[in-house]
């Protein structure tokens, strides 16, 4: 599907169009503030309840679906594909790396605050489990796609040994303002396990964490910061989570 149009989600025809960075269906004459991508894939053993996640229903035009057969292939394609102001539906977190791939290109210098439980930044030499969705952050920073000092994790509580060690060398911390400080624009990837259990229904709960007011409030006064939201991707999801539960993170967020 050509990033230009979309499936409306009242109506349900082809005829929302891109008045970048918005959409008007043409059909039914509403206007949406960003365009909604699913990729309902998740990469490593036992993810299947994730990607079912990313089918829920969200007021948004469907910009299209990404589901490719491997990771790489799915990056490129999210990133190819993106509308002008994302908002991502995976899936697991790996839906977060080509986002901002494509982010990346198209505003310069891009800074991410990742909202997680756990620190995705294993590699495959690192990882204790072999599942890519302990490893996407770290790869978006080693293909250079984002800036360790331009990364703010925020939220984790349950990180592996060298994750820790790569933080503290790299100056990765959860400080927002120091991450978005200088840049062009923020990409915000929220898993939803970021969240103290109970919450949202998530995929790896970890006990503690923030409330869901915490996180709106902190995304609120990211949107209401200098530097501008390019997008937001939503992962960690199970199915029988509703839209209510996170539609209030991307209203936070001017989305």
């Amino acid at each position: 599907m050509s990033r230009l149009r979309a499936r409306c989600p009242d109506c349900r025809t082809l005829t929302a169009v891109a008045l970048d960075p918005a959409y008007q269906c043409h059909s039914c004459g509403r206007e949406f503030v960003a365009g909604l991508v699913r990729v309902p894939r998740a990469w490593g053993s036992g993810g299947e309840a994730m990607a079912e996640a990313a089918g829920m229903p969200l007021p948004y035009p469907e910009t299209g679906v990404v589901a490719r057969d491997t990771l790489e292939e799915q990056s490129a394609e999210l990133a190819a594909v993106l509308p002008a102001r994302p908002l991502v539906l995976g899936g697991c977190c790996c839906a977060h790396l080509g986002a901002i791939r494509g982010l990346a290109r198209r505003v310069g210098r891009l800074a991410v605050v990742w909202l997680d439980a756990h620190g995705d930044l294993n590699t495959a030499a690192t990882s204790p489990s072999g599942n890519e969705w302990g490893m996407p952050l770290r790869m978006a920073i080693d293909e250079g796609a984002v800036l360790p000092e331009d990364v703010a994790l925020v939220g984790a509580r349950n990180l592996d040994e060298p994750e820790v060690a790569f933080m503290d060398a790299a100056g990765i911390d959860g400080d927002v303002d120091r991450a978005v400080g200088g840049t062009d624009a923020v990409y915000v990837a929220l898993d939803v396990d970021v969240l103290r259990p109970g919450e949202v229904p998530s995929f790896m709960p970890e006990p503690g964490g923030p409330s869901s007011a915490g996180v709106v409030e902190l995304l609120a006064a990211l949107a209401a910061g200098a530097v501008p939201v390019a997008g937001m991707g939503l992962t960690g999801l199970v199915p029988g989570t509703a839209p209510e539960d996170v539609l209030p993170f991307a209203t936070a967020l001017g989305l």
